[in-house]
């Protein structure tokens, strides 16, 4: 038997940017939502930390981008690479059709607590930080009823009752495996390794360096730290490790000499590097008779165009209006039915995303494997071609403009707002 028992329309489980959209959205239009975090804090590791012009233009609509603009970053105009030394453009954003012509480079852990705290203002929402879901609670004809969870603060079990639950848990999703749905996950055929410097360290002016002997990854994001990223061939860290830290550092530096003496300087070993699972995922269903998936525990992306965060925020979005109103012209759990029309209406866009980044990824690998062999004099001389080619070729465009704007359909409904 639970210590406490809740009842509420719709419960988020998962405090990331979809399930705080969420969340603030839904409390914004007088629905009674309880958003329950298994950390006790925002002060931990994220993956994501690009925000792209799509999810500026959300922002916007949800009347939140001045306060967010605020908030520490780092705002992206153009997007830069040194190809063999040579700068070459890869994004303009004064190209593209967008009254936000820019990206902004942040951490989550301001943004999402700006979020729940505006979402606290409203009398029906309440946040459940420490607390951990740990199954689904399923009725005798299979419908979700809502959650068990453990609070660890006050050390109790309690019991949500709802109409909806959303599992917005990131790509290792309680609620996702709870509810028996495949992940879907894809084989990947690199690995990404960050780790963070001062802002400083290095003279970082492009957003990334392509040489014959790698790839490096360089982002500000306007807190006092620079990330930095080193993609690899999948299964490779563990003969990096074993080579030993002195040894990955002469990687690096075989790419950007500067920062080997950097990492030396600011890094603890390994221990300060951090390896993420990047293979995309999309679920082979996202949604229950009284359950959906967002985000990463429907779809989960790879860190490839930093599409994670936009399409969590997208789906936010969505969810809002297709929730917020069938909470209105129904009684009892939500049927999958209902529900389904948030799969049917961002399912397109998603596989249109991971199928992007998984040729993107292959792209990566080639060039990981096989760069070292190319001549450098094709390189550079194919640097000014690349730069003029990127904003005119109809196919090349269409998937910029796929990443950098999203899915231009989404929109934020306010008029279901009650304020």
């Amino acid at each position: 038997m639970p210590d406490r028992v809740e009842t509420v329309d719709v419960v988020i489980a998962g405090c990331g940017p979809g399930g705080a959209v969420l969340g603030h959205l839904l409390a914004r239009s007088g629905v009674d939502v309880a958003l329950i975090e298994r950390a006790a804090t925002f002060e931990r590791e994220y993956r994501g930390f690009g925000w792209n012009p799509g999810v500026i233009r959300l922002f916007d609509e949800m009347g939140v981008l001045d306060d967010i603009l605020e908030l520490a970053h780092e705002t992206v105009t153009n997007g830069t690479f040194s190809l063999y030394g040579r700068a070459v453009s890869v994004l303009n954003f004064d190209v593209l059709d967008t009254e936000y012509p820019y990206a902004l480079m942040m951490e989550q852990p301001s943004l999402l607590e700006y979020l729940v705290e505006r979402a606290d203002a409203y009398s029906t929402f309440r946040f459940h930080p420490s607390t951990t879901v740990t199954n689904l609670r399923v009725g005798g004809n299979g419908t979700i009823q809502g959650v068990q969870a453990h609070d660890r603060n006050a050390d109790v079990d309690v019991r949500f009752d709802t109409r909806v639950v959303v599992g917005a848990d990131g790509r290792y999703s309680t609620v996702r495996s709870s509810a028996g749905i495949d992940p879907g996950f894809f084989e990947s055929p690199i690995d990404l390794v960050w780790f963070k410097l001062p802002t400083g360290a290095i003279d970082a002016r492009t957003e990334g360096r392509i040489d014959r002997n790698g790839i490096l990854l360089y982002f500000g994001l306007g807190e006092g730290e620079l990330q930095v990223g080193y993609p690899i061939l999948d299964g490779e860290w563990t003969t990096i490790r074993d080579e030993g830290f002195s040894a990955f550092c002469n990687r690096i530096e075989a790419i950007d000499s500067e920062l080997a003496s950097a990492m030396h300087r600011h890094l603890d070993g390994f221990r300060d590097t951090t390896l993420l699972d990047v293979a995309p995922g999309n679920a082979e269903t996202w949604t229950r008779d009284g359950m959906l998936l967002l985000g990463d525990a429907a779809h989960t992306a790879s860190p490839i165009g930093a599409q994670g965060n936009p399409l969590a925020i997208e789906d936010a979005v969505v969810v809002h209006d297709v929730l917020v109103t069938a909470l209105r012209d129904s009684t009892g759990v939500v049927s999958e039915e209902t529900l389904t029309e948030f799969e049917t209406r961002r399912r397109p866009t998603v596989e249109r995303v991971i199928s992007l980044q998984r040729r993107a990824a292959q792209n990566l690998a080639f060039w990981i494997t096989y760069g070292q062999y190319i001549p450098e004099l094709l390189v550079r001389g194919s640097a000014s071609v690349i730069s003029g080619l990127v904003p005119r070729l109809p196919p090349i465009r269409k998937s910029v403009e796929s990443f950098a704007l999203g899915d231009q359909s989404v929109s934020v409904t306010r008029s279901h707002f009650v304020e």
